[in-house]
């Protein structure tokens, strides 16, 4: 059990984030537990060819221990809620090599007690040790996730947000933390992660302390999870919500003639797919079409108040508005 003690002004401060090199990390759980994330098991079928391919595979499969544990230091707390994949790896690749050998002795001797021999290899030169991980990173990366994978996962991390942040607009930290996964017990200032099995995870009792809690959904993880070590900034990652999308036919659902008659055919199917919030880039790839003429038609349906729209990051996502759901449902 690990227990987040907050203040009036820690809870105010409280954010989200999404983190690319986050997920590129957790991700590597998927070629050693692959049956525990079984919604992201279609795309990473198809991704395996280019992963296997890699130099790197070996030594990125070694970074996650036989319990699902992932060193602390390849993922540090997201400085903004929206950082940049080779922003963070820049960050990671600054790090002092001596930090790996104490977080990689921290995940894996508790468990496996030794490390995987690539990393013990490794450990000889941790300087180079930790070149080689920010290397295979980037190539795993730029080969396998940034393609294809992650523009739909991030969609479904943006609108994930963009759904918490309305919950805590309109019910507050009660709401939010009942919500947001079934680890999570929020109560009189306290926020208490409770592992599924005693001792399946690590155990603290973390004052925040104007440090800041940030949020961070991930596809990679079946509860609310924490860093291993206790003394680094606090961050929690939770089940992204939507998560099982990722599995789905991305096709654009049927509208239905009625709507289609009503509103064009291409209008009709933006407002069907909009189920969750979604940005222009994300329809335009689905639809396939150009972001411009899903921008045209988005347009028209916000001005008409079938949409609402927020601002996350760089992106706005849009969603049904309540009078766009109850013309969706004629």
């Amino acid at each position: 059990m690990i227990t987040f003690r907050l203040g009036l002004l820690d809870l105010a401060s409280t954010s989200f984030a999404c983190s690319a090199l986050q997920e590129a990390v957790l991700s590597l759980r998927m070629w050693t537990h692959p049956g525990h994330y079984a919604e992201q098991s279609a795309w990473f079928r198809r991704i395996r060819p280019a992963f296997e391919a890699l130099d790197g595979a070996a030594l990125l499969r070694s970074l996650i221990a036989s319990n699902r544990w992932v060193p602390d230091v390849l993922t540090p707390r997201p400085s903004t809620p929206m950082p940049d994949f080779h922003a963070e790896l820049a960050t990671l690749r600054a790090l002092s090599p001596e930090r790996l050998r104490s977080d990689l002795e921290r995940t894996f001797l508790p468990h496996d007690r030794c490390l995987p021999a690539p990393l013990q290899a490794g450990l000889a030169d941790p300087e180079r040790l930790l070149v080689e991980i920010a290397d295979a990173l980037e190539a795993y990366w730029e080969s396998c996730l940034a393609p294809g994978w992650w523009p739909r996962a991030r969609a479904v991390l943006e609108a994930d947000i963009a759904y918490r942040a309305r919950l805590l607009a309109q019910g507050g930290a009660d709401t939010l933390f009942a919500d947001l996964d079934h680890r999570l017990h929020w109560r009189q200032g306290t926020l208490t992660i409770r592992w599924d099995r005693p001792g399946s995870g690590p155990t603290a009792d973390v004052d925040v302390a104007g440090k800041g809690l940030v949020l961070v959904p991930t596809f990679f993880a079946r509860g609310a999870i924490t860093a291993i070590d206790p003394g680094v900034a606090p961050v929690i990652n939770y089940p992204a919500r939507g998560r099982a999308t990722m599995g789905e036919n991305l096709a654009p659902p049927s509208a239905g003639p009625v709507l289609e008659r009503l509103l064009g055919a291409a209008r009709a199917r933006l407002l069907a797919l909009l189920d969750e919030p979604a940005s222009t880039t994300e329809l335009a790839r689905r639809l396939g079409v150009t972001p411009g003429a899903v921008s045209r038609h988005l347009s028209v349906l916000y001005d008409a108040g079938l949409l609402v729209r927020t601002r996350h990051g760089r992106s706005v996502l849009y969603a049904r508005s309540t009078l766009g759901d109850e013309l969706r449902r004629r």
